[in-house]
């Protein structure tokens, strides 16, 4: 087994999407509520979508050894990668190209089964426009930053797939 196949089957490199995920969140409500930025509904579900990669990176933190877990963890990692790149992406497209033909709703529109926005109204309720580009950073508006960071977090699982759906780490009698 290499290296970095025990690295994708330990509790460190599911610890280390967690913390990267935790880190986003606190950089969001860092800007929210320190910086005054407020966030629009596509910010709210980029913001959903990096809580799907927390939730991800805990379930693979609970029992990495198991092919299973480790199955449900990469599959929660992709499913909300791939969905956060998706929102980055159209966020840019209306920051870049703006029409009055072409905006984000004022609230967002979770089931009915779940109003995160009346459950949790300080980090899932937006208050700014989606057009707005109220901050930059080296000529990059946040919205950019997004499709680098949700592009990174795919790039990184295509790294790690195949070492995450390889066996057990039972000694092979073929080496």
């Amino acid at each position: 087994m290499t290296a970095f196949t025990r690295f994708a089957h330990s509790r460190a490199s599911w610890f280390i999407l967690t913390g990267s995920a935790i880190a986003l969140e606190a950089a969001a409500l860092y800007f929210q509520y320190v910086m005054k930025l407020d966030p629009c509904v596509m910010c709210i579900y980029q913001r959903l979508a990096v809580f799907g990669i927390l939730a991800s990176g805990l379930i693979g933190m609970t029992a990495p050894k198991f092919l299973i877990v480790r199955i449900l963890g990469a599959l929660g990692w992709a499913v909300s990668a791939t969905w956060g790149l998706k929102l980055a992406l159209a966020l840019v497209d209306m920051q870049n190209n703006p029409s009055p033909f072409s905006t984000c709703s004022f609230l967002p529109e979770f089931p009915a089964w779940m109003p995160l926005h009346e459950w949790f109204p300080s980090v899932m309720l937006p208050t700014g426009m989606c057009t707005d580009v109220p901050w930059q950073f080296m000529g990059v508006t946040m919205a950019e930053w997004m499709v680098v960071a949700f592009s990174g977090y795919l790039v990184t699982l295509l790294l790690f797939i195949v070492p995450i759906l390889s066996g057990s780490n039972k000694p092979s009698l073929y080496k």
